[in-house]
């Protein structure tokens, strides 16, 4: 992706987002784990435009766990010589990182909801371990602040079309197997709160809705990307479900310019919404836009639900207001958001 158009531009979007405050990296060392992940990957390879056109000096360290994927997904970036780092590991052990480190984004995470309901056990224990191994990690490092990414799913299955701000509760089951994900997920969050008060270390947390853009693989199981590999192939969109569930939707370059103007800012200990608002629709509204956009029908066929892993029927209508007042808004709407997917899964 380091030499699409479309990635780039995003790229460049990121780095003339006024909410950011590059100064605070200049000469700095940004770990991210989860470096091989489409979020975390933006974030490495925004950090080394920026190195490149902003001449910020910040060293990356990209943590990944596999070192043919990330020599090949980094190929023209190492050539740059662009102060990329990798740190090989699992998440799930102990983080052993010999450099100094002024911040940390943990975007490592499963997205696959087939796993949430085949391997959960794993799950939880990425999300537990892993998170606590980086909290580790900050303390050791004294590290100025660390980002936890976290889910819009912490919220359960709200049953309305109302407003979900930060402190809204949630109705998650734990006599559900598929809660696992969102259970640990706000198990995680309480563990960086608590850590951040016994050890004196600086985290927010994120909330992410559903995230997509430039990056995504072709064979990626979400939903967004089977509808565009439909409008690609020129298939009709099948749902398994009615497609009532309701949510925001975010694009990739806008959820790496919020974590990077969290990240830069002085506020600490927080928690915050990330999403676009104004794309809040039906999953069936959702697959009508893109078969709308490319001469293909949409068909419901339903399914035991429970075999996908899909979560039940839920509305989730994020509220960003808190996230906007650091200056921070979303820019791309879910039909552009569409386009760009479609054209880099083509190429």
């Amino acid at each position: 992706m380091w030499n699409n158009e479309i990635y780039l531009n995003d790229i460049d979007m990121v780095l003339n987002t006024k909410s950011i405050d590059y100064k605070k990296l200049k000469n700095k060392t940004v770990l991210v784990t989860g470096a091989t992940g489409i979020i975390g990957s933006l974030i490495v390879n925004t950090l080394l435009m920026a190195n490149k056109k902003k001449k910020l000096n910040c060293k990356v360290i990209a943590m990944v766990r596999n070192i043919e994927k990330a020599n090949k997904m980094y190929e023209e970036q190492l050539k740059e010589d662009l102060n990329l780092n990798f740190l090989v590991g699992d998440i799930k052990e102990k983080i052993d990182c010999k450099d100094a480190v002024d911040y940390i984004v943990h975007a490592a995470s499963e997205t696959s909801s087939k796993m949430f309901v085949n391997a959960p056990l794993e799950i939880i224990d990425t999300i537990l371990m892993g998170t606590r191994n980086v909290l580790d990690l900050a303390k050791e490092k004294k590290a100025s602040k660390t980002i936890f990414l976290s889910t819009m799913e912490v919220y359960g299955r709200p049953e309305t079309d109302e407003k979900i701000d930060e402190k809204h509760s949630t109705n998650l089951m734990t006599c559900e197997v598929r809660d696992c994900y969102p259970i640990s997920k706000r198990t995680a969050e309480n563990l960086c709160f608590c850590y951040s008060k016994v050890n004196d270390i600086k985290i927010d947390v994120l909330r992410l809705t559903q995230t997509f853009g430039p990056g995504v693989r072709y064979d990626d199981g979400r939903v967004f990307a089977e509808f565009a590999r439909c409008a690609i192939e020129g298939r009709d969109i099948i749902l398994h479900t009615k497609g009532e569930t309701k949510r925001s939707y975010l694009y990739l370059a806008d959820a790496v310019s919020a974590i990077l103007t969290v990240l830069t800012n002085e506020k600490s200990n927080e928690v915050y919404n990330v999403a676009n608002e104004d794309t809040y629709c039906s999953i069936y509204e959702m697959a009508n836009l893109v078969a709308k956009g490319h001469n293909i029908k949409v068909k419901i066929e339903l399914d035991d639900i429970e075999k996908y892993g899909f979560s039940k029927t839920l509305h989730l209508n994020l509220d960003t207001s808190k996230l906007q007042q650091l200056g921070w808004k979303a820019t791309k709407s879910l039909e552009e958001m569409f386009d760009n997917l479609i054209k880099t899964m083509k190429e």
